[in-house]
């Protein structure tokens, strides 16, 4: 993958917290990938897997432990002061609960134009009217909203506006943390196809997070998978689906139910169903004290993330299937 066609470019992610006693919590761990102008990446894998945590050190909230944050070949860890808050402009956040995410004491009015004026910008008459522009584009009637506060709007409306208050600033990149997991499956797909919508109408590239693998289907171009703060899987969402490389990734895609009561739930057969410590993770592959195909080698060696084909990549010793099997 050439540069010049990743708009950011992630190298060696690694984001540690302190536990006390001298521990760590490991939350992400030597994570690379590249985000391409104008796709849907998807981030996805179980609760405590990392990847909200390698979302939010995207945007340096808070810096991570070491590795680069290249956007538009601009190193984002290298920054602090006005060149970071200059810089962060072009890469926003969505939020997981979108009403914790607003301030309850604020007006709408305020809550979306806040980046605004953190940016410098004084006109504020020219504030007004791109509020009253993007509350319009996410489908919300500018009169009756900017002068409420966030407790006068359901879930979605609230997420619809923290959609306005992260395009205010004409992003290029969009970080959406688990967007739609706190709403209603009624409203779920409204937000979805606004997400869609704003992609196209404002240029946007996203960075969808998720645990939902039938969400994150239908949105991204290709999808990422992570498992205890270490990528296993990276394919096009089309390849990734179709054929699984990682029995990780495998066993995702066999929990997913199917809207046919005649074909009952095939979940893959996982050694062991709890999730190891971040605190103590283990040796080798991470994996490897839930997989089924495990052996002597992946308590040893940590697999490298290895192209099996064409944009398809791989951290494992013994996956599903490789290129060469596939050829013969």
């Amino acid at each position: 993958m050439s540069a010049a066609e990743a708009l950011l470019e992630v190298d060696d992610l690694v984001v540690e917290y302190g536990a006390g006693g001298g521990r760590k919590v490991h939350a992400v761990s030597g994570v690379s990938f590249e985000l391409l102008r104008g796709e849907t990446l998807g981030l996805v894998g179980e609760s405590g897997c990392g990847k909200s945590s390698a979302g939010r050190a995207l945007m340096q909230l808070p810096r991570p432990t070491a590795g680069q944050v290249r956007l538009d070949g601009e190193d984002l860890t290298l920054l602090s002061g006005e060149d970071l808050r200059r810089r962060r402009s072009k890469i926003q956040m969505i939020f997981q609960d979108p009403i914790s995410s607003l301030n309850p004491r604020r007006r709408v009015r305020d809550i979306i134009a806040a980046p605004l004026l953190i940016a410098g910008d004084k006109d504020k008459q020219a504030r007004e009217m791109r509020v009253r522009e993007l509350l319009d584009a996410v489908g919300l009637d500018p009169d009756q909203a900017m002068d409420r506060r966030p407790h006068e709007f359901s879930g979605g409306q609230c997420q619809r506006i923290s959609i306005a208050r992260a395009l205010i600033l004409e992003p290029e990149v969009l970080i959406c943390d688990e967007p739609v997991s706190a709403l209603d499956v009624s409203v779920q797909a409204q937000i979805l196809n606004l997400l869609h919508e704003m992609k196209d109408r404002y240029g946007l590239t996203m960075l969808f997070i998720s645990h939902d693998l039938a969400v994150v289907k239908n949105v991204s171009d290709r999808v990422a998978v992570m498992y205890l703060g270490r990528m296993c899987e990276l394919a096009s969402s089309e390849a990734l689906y179709a054929r699984p490389a990682h029995p990780y990734t495998a066993a995702l895609l066999s929990a997913i139910p199917e809207p046919d009561p005649a074909k009952p739930p095939q979940p893959v057969a996982m050694t062991s169903g709890e999730l190891p410590s971040p605190l103590d993770p283990p040796s080798g592959c991470r994996f490897r004290t839930r997989c089924p195909h495990a052996q002597d080698r992946c308590a040893q060696e940590e697999p490298p993330l290895a192209e099996i084909e064409a944009g398809h990549y791989v951290a494992c010793h013994f996956p599903l299937w490789s290129g060469a099997a596939a050829a013969d």
